[in-house]
């Protein structure tokens, strides 16, 4: 079993869009069977929150749920339960390297380096734009699915 976990800053904007994102992805290529997908925030700002209306209503408009969720914060336990642990921004790497005491297994990376694109995923927190946001995460999850799918 691939157990991924997207991380940001608060877990109601770009962490969880990527989770359900990818969700959707595995289970719309039959593998769902094969993935645990989760999602949490480095900081506490919105522990116990639903995510973030402008990402509810960009994945309503895809057909994606996001049903259930509430922001959790990442705990050092989390580097030893996940495979792949997907940071949204440079930031969040920090924050987890600093969490998790370093990165000695190589599972910290940025969504968008998996798609060889060395930036950050859009943050609406700041601009709004969910859109922009949507098509970062939507990049960045099928090049991870890809690796993933082609390194079994």
């Amino acid at each position: 079993m691939y157990r991924l976990l997207f991380v940001c800053h608060g877990n109601i904007c770009r962490s969880p869009m990527a989770e359900f994102i990818m969700k959707d992805l595995v289970e719309k290529n039959k593998v769902a069977h094969l993935f645990h997908i989760e999602s949490c925030a480095c900081h506490t700002d919105a522990l116990g929150c639903r995510p973030h209306r402008g990402t509810r209503e960009k994945l309503k408009e895809v057909g994606i749920s996001t049903e259930g969720k509430v922001a959790r914060l990442v705990c050092y336990d989390d580097y030893e339960n996940f495979d792949y642990i997907v940071a949204m921004d440079r930031y969040n790497v920090y924050d987890l390297e600093y969490k998790f005491r370093g990165d000695p297994m190589g599972k910290v990376k940025r969504l968008l380096e998996y798609a060889s694109i060395s930036r950050d995923v859009a943050d609406p927190w700041y601009t709004g734009n969910f859109d922009d946001t949507y098509d970062d995460c939507i990049i960045g999850c099928k090049a991870l699915f890809n690796h993933i799918m082609n390194n079994k």
